[in-house]
């Protein structure tokens, strides 16, 4: 379907450089012979949201169930002039209750995702990693940006970006893990995803975290603490995307230059990356959250159709990935 179609795809900023999206265009076919995912939508109070959620019907990715107080629902999408009669609305006073509800609904099985709406995230994730909310898993939540951008040669996701604000080295262990999920539901590859743990250098600096951090990944990657995949670290940026910066450090290594998952010291340095793929290097993206029983989508008002609608459809990817138990 042709952007132009999509409510509020009018104000969308010209493309500044060639980009063909032709990993964007892949995998929304992809999604398009399965059912759209039962998704709840939390505290859906804004004109962007339900817009992100109208493209998201109008391609069969989602059936929405929105979450929060019914009249500043009803309010936002007369707005936007939006027609809600065949989406289900379930009234609650405020975002908090509509984020328990959420979580209650997909704990019984009604909705097999939730989606962010117009609230902060650390809101939204609240309830689902209480201790007794029913979703949480061995892992610990985080969340992946997956980006296609016209510099690199293929898919590319980097965490953590949102959730884990100084992560330790268990933390980055569940990093990795979910991320390598991601990365299967996405590519359906058979070979394993190649991750680079980033720091400033590429060698091993007790005075920094980081470094420490990246070769403990390593070697629990090498005891098989850590499945699925290959890592490689301490490797800075450049020698984990360029061949050629990896040759110049004289770098043997099976990921430097080849990296399929960056994993970031830190919630800045991911979300300072991430932001600038996006908005200067203009790649598609697409944000989830795993660790939990469903997976979560995370869209914001600065996000493009393109960004709204692949963080959609890679939920649809994730929930068949486990239905086929091919990740956890």
């Amino acid at each position: 379907m042709s952007d132009r179609n999509h409510a509020f795809s009018s104000d969308e900023p010209p493309e500044i450089q060639v980009h063909p999206h032709d990993c964007y265009h892949a995998v929304i076919d992809r999604c398009s012979t399965l059912p759209p995912l039962m998704t709840a939508v939390v505290h859906p109070v804004d004109v962007h949201v339900l817009a992100a959620v109208s493209d998201a019907v109008l391609e069969n990715l989602i059936t929405p169930v929105l979450i929060g107080p019914a009249g500043r629902i009803e309010k936002a999408a007369a707005t936007a002039d939006l027609d809600l009669s065949k989406w289900q609305i379930i009234d609650v006073p405020h975002s908090h209750a509509a984020a328990e509800k959420a979580v209650e609904l997909a704990v019984a099985g009604k909705v097999k995702a939730i989606m962010k709406g117009s609230h902060h995230t650390d809101e939204l994730l609240a309830p689902i990693v209480a201790r007794d909310s029913g979703l949480r898993t061995e892992r610990r939540l985080s969340h992946s940006y997956v980006m296609d951008t016209a510099g690199y040669h293929k898919w590319l996701i980097v965490t953590d970006a949102v959730v884990n604000i100084s992560p330790d080295l268990c933390a980055k262990a569940d990093i990795c893990r979910n991320a390598v999920d991601v990365w299967v539901a996405l590519t359906e590859e058979s070979r394993m995803p190649k991750i680079a743990v980033l720091a400033a250098v590429e060698v091993v600096n007790p005075a920094m975290q980081a470094t420490l951090d990246a070769a403990a990944l390593c070697k629990m990657a090498e005891r098989g603490q850590i499945t699925g995949c290959i890592i490689d670290g301490p490797l800075a940026f450049d020698n984990a995307v360029s061949p050629e910066a990896a040759r110049e450090k004289h770098i043997v290594s099976p990921v430097a230059g080849d990296a399929d998952i960056l994993i970031t010291p830190d919630i800045e340095a991911g979300n300072i990356l991430a932001k600038q793929l996006t908005f200067i290097s203009h790649a598609d993206a697409a944000g989830i959250v795993m660790g939990a029983k469903v997976p979560v989508i995370l869209t914001s008002r600065a996000d493009n159709l393109r960004t709204r609608l692949l963080s959609c459809a890679l939920a649809v990817l994730v929930c068949k990935a486990r239905d086929e138990n091919r990740i956890k």
